[in-house]
């Protein structure tokens, strides 16, 4: 869709904006221009952004930019605004906490907001065992100190990862992501006592293995050469999301927790992406019954507010020193406020529900363009976390060039995509799960005929 007249900027965003694709430009238009112009002269050329336009307001499933350019937004941040942008629930509490005060540190005078985020956590995470959480700034950290507990609590030192996992971009985070180019090239030496174990990966399996065939191939893996007791902790995507949005074979999950408590070991819960009523659970784990020692949380819990968490068996995370877990802005009190919003919004407005409808809705579209496709070697997913891989036809040979052509196609036509995997050849949809369904089906529509077109299959059918 394309409108004529170039529409004033927003001056603000939420679920009030027009919810509606709106291209007035070319992509990016001139006042983006402008501003990537100042850009390259002061912000560090390390730091890259996916999508060429700079935000002037963002809310529901939209983003809007300086130029008027409406898009409808597939990625939520890399999945942090799942209850949409600029939310009520949100805003209201942000605006209230920031009125109060904004900042004391937890670890010098504490406040009731951090408390009740730690009690909603105990709440809403996996289990109903006693729990208790540490507040943190972000995912990596978060992970970071998840394996500074299970170190202490275990008294061991050695901890196992997955192939195509992303943990984060801290030195310990990076020795435990597997994907080099960005994220590790020339950042080293990493972290050391970090041991990698085979990911079960359904469509790039040599051969079909079970869930419980793979745990087996990596637990007996773990045992020859690491040895069960020198590991503190598994740590686990129960969706992986920068490797690819991989799901594993059904039973790897429940057979991993059974090794690891056989074993005395503990298992992390890498929930920063899965999180939060993504997947349809209000974490992945939920889907199998799987019950983690420690989950780690970010992303979408408060709403695009910087806040990570620890939640763990109480008696695991009691295990650390007085003074031994902490920082000077975890647990910030506005970001505090802004999760209690988030969580109440995910109540309120039945977000793992919401997640599973938008997921049904994209896995029969995308499972039908497959069909038509044969660029397309597999689609995935769970709730609203869903991805595309795309191969050479008739081999499983990623094609990165694709997967970012028709990103880049999606973008010019107004719809936000984002790309992933340890290939670069994955197309992962994260939509807010505010998100309507009649603009789910029109980027669906979009997509199509970006992929459709990219990969010479023709037009999509009326």
């Amino acid at each position: 869709m394309t409108v004529t007249e170039h529409p004033p900027t927003p001056l603000a965003g939420g679920p009030d904006l027009p919810q509606e694709r709106r291209v007035v430009t070319e992509v990016p238009g001139p006042r983006s221009r402008e501003l990537h112009a100042r850009r390259g002269a002061a912000v560090a050329a390390g730091v890259g952004s996916v999508l060429p336009v700079y935000v002037a307001a963002a809310g529901g499933g939209v983003v809007v930019d300086v130029d008027g350019n409406s898009f409808i937004d597939l990625g939520s941040g890399i999945g942090v605004t799942g209850v949409g942008n600029a939310t009520p629930h949100v805003v209201d509490r942000v605006r209230a906490q920031a009125a109060a005060f904004t900042h004391t540190c937890f670890m010098v005078a504490p406040y009731e907001g951090y408390v009740e985020v730690c009690e909603a956590l105990a709440q809403v995470t996996p289990g109903d065992h006693a729990k208790k959480s540490a507040l943190f700034n972000s995912g990596a950290e978060a992970v970071e100190n998840a394996v500074k507990i299970a170190r202490v609590a275990s008294g061991r030192d050695a901890v196992v990862v997955f192939d195509h996992a992303y943990h984060g971009r801290t030195n310990l985070t990076m020795a435990m992501t597997a994907k080099s180019m960005p994220y590790k090239h020339g950042f080293g030496p990493f972290a050391g006592e970090v041991y990698r174990a085979p990911m079960s990966y359904p469509f790039r399996e040599p051969a079909p293995l079970s869930g419980a065939e793979a745990a087996l191939r990596a637990t007996s893996m773990i045992d020859k050469t690491v040895g069960a007791d020198q590991v503190a902790c598994v740590v686990i995507e129960p969706v992986q999301g920068e490797g690819g949005f991989v799901v594993p074979a059904a039973g790897f999950l429940p057979a991993l927790a059974s090794w690891c408590r056989d074993n005395d070991v503990l298992l992390v819960a890498d929930e920063i992406q899965s999180g939060f009523c993504r997947t349809g659970d209000w974490f992945a784990c939920d889907h199998e019954g799987v019950v983690p020692d420690l989950v780690t949380t970010a992303k979408g819990i408060a709403g695009g507010m910087p806040l990570a968490a620890v939640t763990g068996r109480a008696e695991v995370m009691d295990a650390v020193h007085p003074g031994g877990l902490g920082g000077t802005y975890g647990g910030n009190p506005v970001a505090c406020a802004a999760a209690l919003g988030a969580i109440e919004t995910m109540r309120t407005l039945d977000l793992p529900g919401a997640a599973r409808r938008l997921g049904a809705v994209m896995l029969s579209r995308l499972g039908a363009l497959a069909e038509q496709v044969p660029a397309i070697g597999d689609v995935r997913g769970r709730g609203a976390m869903v991805a595309i891989e795309l191969v050479r036809p008739g081999s499983t040979e990623p094609d990165a060039a694709l997967a970012a052509a028709v990103s880049a196609a999606c973008h010019a036509a107004g719809v936000l995509t984002l790309t992933c995997g340890t290939y670069g050849n994955v197309l992962r949809l994260l939509p807010p799960l505010v998100l309507s369904e009649a603009l789910l089906s029109e980027a669906l529509d979009v997509l199509a005929d970006a992929l459709t077109a990219a990969a010479g299959a023709g037009p999509r059918a009326p």
